[in-house]
């Protein structure tokens, strides 16, 4: 495409404020570790908030949904939705728990909670495979996103985009910490959503689509518009719905989506005032990314259908892009190619934005698990604040180019997608339980990590039976449960004197924890729970009351887009009426 001066004005301007925001941070962050990790525990929630929305809005994210809803219609987002139980047991259970942990990455939760070299390793392991490993294929899979928007959009090649976006992100990321990845997040976020709507507002104001009435309407689009999947046909509704909202939030692990949180989510819990605000960044968050954020992406994908109906379309189209990367994913960057100059510059500046806040977090919150719980814990214990400051910068360039090469061998987002859940199941399970059952020790994590990893490259590389995808993951939690529940009984239990001090440092609720509560004195049991005054069950009705308040809202904007205005105004009156109830509830 050719961008007018226009275009390049706006995606210049783009880079110098994000440079320029690094830079102007970069002072106060360098200070010490807890600066460039966690911004001094001081960041407000809205920032928060706003920072964690802008960190799973990807350049990566709008390809994925676009790819689901061509194969799989609007219901398809099921696969990703049904994690809102995830993010609202993280809301109103798990938030307030990590703030009074005090620790500054959530690997340092390791051995807070669990006791001997097994709490150790595990620490040091994970700062290692999640860190670099685990967290170099999520920024590839972002990275590639790029190359393919760079390749349709600007004509660039794989290794210029990459060069691009890398040096830029890395600059700041290293320069200004996780306070210069917040406040850029914020500016990125509020361009990207800007640029998305317009984009969509244009797209179907285009000939080809001619309005919002004719797209619902189309016979490529109309059969792919329902919020729920056909429940008589069990080929489609099994794993596209049941598996996701009856397992897969809660048993699986996944970026972002953690059961009881954890990843750059905690990190931001972490670096919050104070609980409350921990809880209002992470209700925040919640409620932008599956409410408000994702229907100009639907919408786009959905108009896509006409224009580009099958991969020939596209194929034929853009000649000069590499045919092995064309995959349903490329329909959404191929349809931003019709969009006038200015709008164009806007769109790419917001989407650089998308790819950028995403990459430059994974960087920070890496590079905390590298510097946190392996440098400092492992190999140089007694490391200044400068040292450590010093090593977060070099490991943040490492990560980044690690990242930019191997993002130059992959091609479907949809895959590493599914594959990332494969790694994760059975997993979610023992994070959400070791904050309620003292029994649980390192030993079982330990199992899960290693049992989901064999079980996710035996199906893989070894596999050649005809398992849905669904399949695999059911069968890989149940392989995985069954070994983490029995190493748990096979194995010592973590010492008592390590229980009772996670426990008055955390305050969980006692159900599960009786055996440690009996070693404290009646002074330090009443003490505790004169400050520990909410309910579980209180916060579970907060949780799944938070839930229908989200889906409400999601499904009374798309009634809205598909025109059926009754049911959008009562699916939007009970998303108000129940957040009035949720929030006179947090205030209690």
């Amino acid at each position: 495409m050719n961008l007018s001066a226009l275009d390049w004005g706006i995606i210049i301007l783009f880079f110098l404020v994000t440079l320029g925001i690094g830079i102007y941070v970069s002072k106060q962050s360098g200070k010490s570790a807890k600066e460039f990790f966690l911004s001094g525990n001081n960041m407000p929630w809205w920032l928060l908030g706003v920072s964690m929305v802008a960190t799973t809005f990807s350049a990566d994210t709008p390809n994925l949904v676009s790819d689901i809803v061509r194969q799989n219609g609007v219901a398809g987002n099921w696969t990703w939705w049904a994690f809102l139980l995830t993010g609202m047991l993280t809301v109103f259970v798990y938030a307030k728990l990590w703030r009074r942990s005090g620790i500054m990455t959530d690997l340092e939760f390791y051995e807070l909670r669990y006791s001997g070299k097994a709490a150790t390793f595990l620490r040091g392991f994970r700062a290692i495979y999640l860190g670099v490993f685990f967290n170099v294929v999520v920024m590839a899979t972002v990275m590639l996103a790029g190359i393919k928007i760079g390749g349709v959009m600007l004509g660039l090649s794989p290794i210029k985009t990459v060069l691009l976006v890398s040096v830029v992100t890395v600059v700041y990321s290293s320069l200004g910490g996780l306070r210069g990845v917040i406040l850029t997040d914020f500016f990125q976020f509020v361009l990207s959503m800007i640029g998305m709507i317009a984009g969509a507002i244009y797209i179907v104001t285009m000939p080809e689509i001619d309005g919002l009435s004719n797209l619902v309407s189309h016979p490529n689009v109309i059969d792919k518009l329902d919020f729920f999947p056909d429940f008589s046909d069990p080929n489609v509704a099994i794993p596209l719905f049941i598996i996701p909202i009856a397992v897969q939030w809660w048993n699986v692990w996944y970026p972002g989506a953690e059961p009881g949180g954890g990843g750059y989510i905690a990190q931001r819990m972490l670096s919050a005032r104070d609980e409350d605000s921990a809880v209002k960044a992470t209700l925040f968050f919640n409620v932008a990314h599956y409410a408000l954020r994702p229907w100009p992406w639907i919408v786009i994908a959905l108009a896509s259908l006409i224009v580009f109906p099958d991969l020939e379309n596209i194929r034929a189209s853009f000649p000069n892009v590499d045919p092995s990367i064309v995959a349903h994913d490329l329909a959404f960057p191929a349809m931003l190619t019709y969009l006038p100059h200015g709008l164009l510059g806007l769109i790419i500046a917001s989407l650089i934005a998308a790819l950028m806040s995403t990459i430059s977090t994974h960087l920070n919150w890496g590079s905390s698990y590298i510097v946190n719980d392996f440098y400092k814990r492992f190999v140089h214990k007694e490391a200044t604040e400068k040292q450590q400051v010093l090593v977060g910068r070099i490991s943040t360039v490492s990560l980044m180019v690690l990242a930019a090469v191997f993002a130059l061998y992959l091609t479907s987002a949809f895959e590493v997608f599914n594959l990332i859940l494969q790694i994760g199941a059975g997993t979610g399970l023992i994070f959400i339980l070791r904050w309620f059952w003292w029994r649980v020790n390192a030993q079982a994590e330990i199992v899960a990590m290693v049992v989901s990893f064999l079980m996710a490259f035996y199906f893989m590389k070894g596999y050649e039976g005809d398992m849905l995808d669904y399949q695999k993951m059911l069968t890989g939690i149940g392989v995985t449960t069954i070994a983490w529940l029995a190493t748990i009984f096979l194995t010592p239990k973590t010492d008592m004197k390590t229980l009772s001090s996670f426990f008055k440092l955390t305050r969980p609720h006692a159900m599960g924890w009786k055996p440690v509560v009996s070693t404290l004195n009646a002074q330090e049991v009443e003490a505790i729970y004169n400050i520990t005054k909410s309910s579980l069950s209180k916060e579970v009705g907060m949780m799944f009351l938070g839930c229908i308040m989200v889906y409400s809202a999601l499904f009374g904007i798309g009634s809205i887009i598909y025109g059926n205005i009754i049911t959008a105004i009562i699916l939007c009156l009970v998303s108000i009426f129940i957040g009035v109830i949720l929030f006179r509830l947090i205030k209690k």
